[in-house]
């Protein structure tokens, strides 16, 4: 897999920048098939920081309703990437 291909998006949210500021620790949208060895190796060389862990979670589908229509809201995988003591992701302020 290419490394661009790993990581999708950021996650910019409260509770996503609360955790930034606490413990060092970035919110990815990574793809469904890559692992944390896979996401550690792309989040080290296209950011150029050390990290220290990497957790994982998939958010399941819901069902919701627009008007008389549902539909399902499709499945994403986050990562949780904590990083070196002083490095930083520069650009990522919410």
């Amino acid at each position: 897999m290419n490394l661009y291909d790993v990581i999708k998006r950021p996650v910019k949210s409260e509770k996503g920048e609360m955790i930034r500021r606490e413990n060092n620790e970035y919110v990815f949208e990574v793809d469904r098939r890559a692992n944390k060895i896979e996401i550690r190796q792309a989040v080290e060389k296209l950011f150029d920081v050390k990290v220290v862990s990497v957790n994982t979670l998939t958010v399941k589908s819901k069902n919701k309703r627009f008007r008389f229509s549902m539909y399902k809201t499709p499945i994403v995988k986050k990562a949780m990437v904590k990083l070196k003591d002083g490095d930083e992701i520069a650009g990522f302020e919410f």
